[in-house]
């Protein structure tokens, strides 16, 4: 977890952008998880999370 205020990170990372609810427009962040390796690198990107299997897919996908 981390504190982006200027939005830097969300923006390199594809998650801050335009988003929808009930029909009004706005800038938020998208629910996004990036599983980044012992180098650094982003091993697997899980672009729709479902927060009630995530974990376990997750950890499936580590393993």
């Amino acid at each position: 977890m981390l504190c982006d205020e200027s939005h830097d990170m969300l923006t390199a990372y594809g998650v801050w952008g335009p988003k929808k609810f009930l029909g009004r427009e706005y800038e938020g962040i998208s629910r996004m998880t990036y599983l980044i390796n012992e180098g650094g690198a982003i091993y697997k990107v899980y672009a729709k999370v479902k927060p009630e299997e995530h974990a376990r897919e997750v950890l499936a996908d580590w393993a």
